[in-house]
């Protein structure tokens, strides 16, 4: 059984109709809080819609720049960022069009459109399940019945044998019951779980020629029950598949040693590592299914983090792991997709755990939700805002120690009288910032992603304090489900006093460009208002308190 949440993906796309759309243009600098100069004056902004709902047919797909992302992932090849993402458009204008396509840019704001791996499921695929069933004692499902999800591919830069190659693993899920072979209809339940999912890998030198070398099978959904299949109603959601072979993140350790991280809502995340040359599990992975948690996880991997320990529908998944400055940092999506989704983010010294968060709690042993908030729905006052933002790529931008989240952002429901708007999915790439932990704790620092989207606004030399004073839109992002975090005035005084969503005091360290309200210390940059009408450059903020429980979010507007 696979995640409720992907089921969501397929659900509202199909009803949407495409319509027509400006090309995306750009608009000159405005800039609120700083004088012009020759250097700002020639940069201009992006001013693609963030509704692309009128170019959102195949035919306009030169067009789309951002639109139609979900569950990006990003890697640096020949002077370009490559992005590839689950098979997923606002009208399933996708469909027919080969599977896992994927976008391309040099400055991160502006993307064209490149071919994915492949445009049918590699034979693989269903021979590796039909091989299972048989041996389970199970009837093969014809392959034109085999009922194919193409989702989350990771992709990386790799060294191999000299030569740098990108290495793609993607998701092909099988949505068939288990027991009948039919299609996953609630008409068709019959009394199983839905058939287990496939992590598969491919390699290209050409990836702007769409030239991948298929690699075949790497893992799948595993079992701890046996060949106890059953399921009691739809409403049971206690799994089968203890781990779910979806969503993969990939690693290479600062030892040269290659992890790959998957799984979604069962029971947690598998840690597996593979070789570096071939990018296939070290070890013979044997059946996909066991009578006990330790006879599977010996074969299928540790697991290295779960969100309730004692529940197989735990409301997680999607990791991405990075390494920065001795730490493994674990970043993941809770909750469902549509609206809910938010980012959460934990670390750990070793590679295999244990993984704690900012208040220490434990993920790998399920210690409860983690914080601090990545990501989380919001509304600035001048927008519709956003919400389903996560499952997200972290990368450096190359030749820099800059790191960027990237994930998909959805129009909440209804926006402009459109009831199928939640299924436009903007691609919204963000800085991120490293902030402390608390006041008390400058170099325990965490990542947090700046509230505004990136545009590669110039830099134009200090921030002072005294253009920090005035008045801000502050959102405290905290934990609702489902429900968007708004904003509210806040102004900071000249005299160090705040007054209106905060009050109390204000301080500034122009060397660390770290804003302290009250007790909590906020990391300023320069990014675009992409609500103002005309778009236009100006401060904002983003930073945490290991104790809040939440992320501060702000961006100046007088």
């Amino acid at each position: 059984m696979f995640s409720i949440t992907r089921k969501i993906c397929q659900w509202l796309i199909p009803f949407v109709s495409a319509l027509t759309l400006a090309q995306c243009e750009k608009s000159p600098l405005e800039n609120p809080t700083e004088d012009n100069n020759s250097e700002t004056m020639q940069y201009v902004l992006p001013y693609y819609p963030d509704d692309y709902s009128s170019i959102a047919s195949w035919s306009n797909r030169n067009r789309w720049n951002l639109a139609n992302v979900h569950d990006p992932s990003v890697a640096y090849y020949k002077g370009y960022y490559y992005m590839y993402g689950t098979d997923a458009s606002y009208g399933n204008a996708h469909e027919g069009h080969g599977h896992f396509q994927g976008k391309r840019s040099t400055d991160l704001v502006n993307w064209e459109w490149v071919a994915g791996p492949f445009y049918d499921a590699p034979t693989w695929v269903a021979d590796s399940l039909n091989a299972i069933r048989s041996r389970m004692g199970l009837e093969a499902i014809p392959e034109d019945d085999i009922q194919y999800g193409y989702w989350a591919p990771v992709v990386r830069r790799v060294n191999v044998g000299g030569q740098e190659i990108l290495r793609m693993y993607y998701s092909i899920v099988i949505d068939n019951y288990i027991k009948t072979e039919k299609s996953n209809t609630q008409t068709n339940f019959d009394g199983s779980w839905t058939e287990r999912a496939f992590i598969g890998m491919c390699e290209s030198t050409d990836p702007a020629g769409a030239v991948w070398t298929d690699k075949g099978f790497v893992t799948t959904s595993s079992s701890d029950r046996g060949l106890n299949y059953n399921r009691s109603s739809l409403s049971d959601w206690n799994a089968y598949f203890y781990y779910n072979a979806i969503d993969p993140t990939y690693i290479v350790t600062p030892e040269g040693k290659h992890y790959l991280i998957h799984g979604s809502w069962h029971s947690g995340f598998a840690l597996l590592e593979v070789d570096a040359i071939t990018g296939k599990p070290l070890n013979k992975l044997g059946e996909p299914y066991a009578d006990s948690v330790a006879e599977l996880t010996a074969r299928y991997g540790k697991r290295i983090g779960t969100r309730r320990a004692s529940s197989r529908w735990q409301a997680s998944e999607a990791p991405e792991i990075i390494y920065k400055d001795g730490y493994y940092y674990l970043f993941m999506a809770y909750d469902a997709l549509d609206v809910p989704y938010n980012t959460r983010v934990v670390r750990s010294e070793n590679i295999d755990g244990p993984y704690y968060d900012i208040n220490g709690r434990n993920f790998t042993n399920g210690e409860g939700d983690c914080y601090p908030i990545v990501t989380h729905p919001y509304k600035f006052n001048l927008g519709y805002g956003w919400v389903g933002i996560s499952h997200c790529a972290i990368f450096k931008k190359e030749n820099t120690d800059e790191w960027f989240y990237m994930s998909q952002g959805r129009l909440p429901v209804n926006v402009g009288g459109n009831p199928y708007s939640n299924a436009i999915m903007m691609g919204h790439v963000r800085r991120i910032v490293w902030c402390p932990a608390s006041p008390n704790e400058p170099d325990n620092l965490w990542p947090i992603t700046l509230p505004e989207r990136y545009a590669a606004v110039p830099d134009y030399g200090t921030i002072t304090k005294d253009s920090l004073v005035g008045t801000w839109e502050h959102i405290k992002l905290e934990y609702t489900y489902g429900r968007q975090n708004t904003a509210t005035a806040l102004t900071l005084n000249a005299d160090g006093t705040m007054s209106g969503a905060l009050t109390g005091s204000w301080s500034y360290d122009v060397a660390k460009k770290q804003l302290k309200l009250g007790n909590v210390i906020v990391c300023v940059e320069r990014e675009v208002d992409w609500e103002a009408t005309p778009r236009r450059v100006t401060l904002v903020y983003a930073g945490t308190e290991k104790n809040l429980n939440a992320t501060y979010w702000g961006k100046k507007v007088k």
